[in-house]
């Protein structure tokens, strides 16, 4: 919570919501006072005796002393998107890619608590749009065969994305599958239909539309 605050106070209270919500424990201040003077004495046997520092009624972490992986990801994200605007897209995908190579597995595996949860979603979120994007890319330059391979390994893991489902179903068309390409489609219409209840969304039932019809502009780089 202290590293993810980005160098800014996290208050006695704050912390005890983050870790526990609504199930706080009766010494619930005095437990997370004990666990900050341990993780002191951790990184005081290191020589980071400086790395938590007591701000108020709460604690942070100074910017300055830790790197996180997070953030030399969302700098990579960030020169990824700019070399997009900029029409530099091979470049962009080589961003996107060391970017994404940070990631190991699921952000904050394992970490307990309300707040480690929220966050967990939210930095899921970011992973899944950053690759959606890459792979968005990697089709536009012509790689779409390649493309193929991933985005069906992703759409196991994410189902309900349709995102994914429908830049899958504009790398086959592109690889001259066009009929797998409308049976990802049928997949995900009967997915949502029998566990949501619903209907594919506008962009998805585009993609099928203009495969059915052999849309020029599915073929187009530029577009």
């Amino acid at each position: 919570m202290l590293l993810l605050a980005r160098g800014r106070q996290v208050s006695l209270d704050g912390l005890i919501d983050g870790l526990w919500g609504t199930e706080v424990p009766r010494a619930g201040a005095g437990t997370v006072r004990t666990y900050v003077s341990r993780l002191r004495r951790h990184f005081e046997a290191v020589g980071r005796g400086d790395l938590i520092e007591s701000v108020g009624d709460g604690y942070e972490v100074p910017r300055e002393v830790a790197l996180l992986d997070l953030d030399q990801f969302e700098e990579g994200l960030g020169k990824a998107r700019a070399a997009c605007q900029r029409q530099e897209t091979t470049h962009a995908v080589s961003l996107l890619g060391n970017a994404l190579r940070l990631w190991r597995g699921m952000a904050l595996a394992g970490v307990p608590g309300p707040y480690a949860e929220t966050r967990r979603v939210r930095l899921a979120e970011l992973h899944m749009a950053a690759a959606e994007e890459k792979l968005t890319m990697e089709i536009a330059l012509g790689e779409h065969r390649v493309a193929v391979a991933e985005l069906r390994d992703l759409l196991a893991e994410h189902p309900f994305r349709e995102g994914l489902s429908e830049l899958l179903m504009l790398a086959l068309y592109r690889a001259g599958r066009q009929a797998e390409a409308l049976a990802t489609f049928g997949d995900a219409q009967r997915l949502l239909r029998a566990e949501l209840g619903i209907d594919p969304g506008p962009g998805l039932q585009a993609m099928h539309q203009a495969i059915l019809r052999a849309d020029d502009r599915l073929m187009d780089r530029a577009a």
